[in-house]
């Protein structure tokens, strides 16, 4: 696909709001993909990655390699994602921990709007779509009920992490942060971005590549030939997704590890039972930009199609 600089400028924005996303756990970078129009070549890009690119470097060159792997759109993709993921897991983690309430009622209206979205995009409304729209949503909720586990710094066990996160982050609705969350991995692999230990980094970065490798040949597959069960079941995990981000939450379980307070079990509460300033109307407006949010991106990515 031939593309303009400009083009190409702007996959890596789409690539930093991936990765923006995929910093914060409960929001995915895949849902950001699928409503700026670049999911699904991005999944046929990572899918066709085999050994045929070998054969095509040995016959045809450098030239007919990177044209096969799609290389300028991937590293467009890449480098936006890498700036984002360096430059704002400490701005994500400050937010985090100093305005929970106003940056997940963003969230929780951002993601909202993308079951809408990617729902509407079903061509076809039947039992099967709805009964697999009902099992996503109950499978992606079981999942934020999960109490997470306490961390290891164990090389395999940092492959698996790499592996089993990056299948969530290309998932729209699963959140690839909340999976290492989920794994006891999420502050030690922050904290190693952070601190650029790059063997940490190298290790997980390694369980990625082979985790998406592997998982992008069945979703492409998926597509090709379920595209509507497909798109029912990621639209039920998003929704069932929204329990992890909503706003308000009571804390059930802690642990202080290193002298910081981790919360191993919470649950949703309304407004009006929460201990502390709730900011319904700032959080309900921030709802409100979050969903809307979803809409100029849509945009944006229909103008690019």
């Amino acid at each position: 696909m031939n593309r303009t600089a400009k083009e190409y400028a702007l996959i890596s924005l789409k690539g930093i709001a991936m990765g923006a996303a995929d910093v914060i756990p409960g929001v995915s970078g895949g849902t950001i993909a699928f409503i700026t129009g670049i999911y699904e070549e991005l999944i046929t890009s990572i899918g066709n990655i085999n050994f045929g690119l070998v054969k095509t470097l040995k016959s045809h060159g450098i030239k007919a390699f990177w044209q096969q792997l799609n290389g300028n759109f991937l590293l467009a993709l890449l480098i936006g994602i890498g700036i984002s993921v360096f430059s704002l897991m400490r701005v994500a983690h400050y937010l985090i921990e100093e305005h929970p309430i106003k940056i997940w009622s963003f969230f929780f209206g951002l993601v909202l709007a993308s079951v809408w979205f990617i729902g509407k995009q079903i061509s076809k409304i039947t039992l099967a779509n709805v009964f697999i729209f009902v099992i996503g949503a109950l499978i992606a909720f079981g999942v934020t009920k999960i109490t997470p586990a306490q961390g290891t710094t164990n090389e395999f066990y940092l492959l698996l992490c790499g592996a089993l996160a990056v299948c969530a982050m290309i998932l729209p609705g699963i959140s690839g942060a909340f999976i290492l969350l989920l794994l006891g991995a999420y502050q030690s692999i922050s904290e190693a971005v952070s601190n650029f230990d790059f063997k940490t980094i190298a290790l997980v970065g390694l369980g990625a590549i082979i985790g998406l490798l592997s998982f992008s040949k069945l979703l492409k597959w998926l597509f090709k030939h379920y595209k509507d069960l497909t798109l029912a079941l990621l639209s039920g995990f998003i929704l069932g997704s929204l329990n992890k981000i909503w706003p308000w939450k009571e804390v059930l379980k802690t642990k202080v590890i290193k002298d910081k307070t981790i919360v191993l079990a919470e649950q949703s509460i309304w407004p009006n039972q929460f201990e502390g300033e709730s900011h319904v109307l700032l959080a309900v407006g921030l709802m409100i930009v979050g969903f809307i949010s979803i809409i100029i991106l849509e945009k944006i990515g229909e103008s690019n199609n």
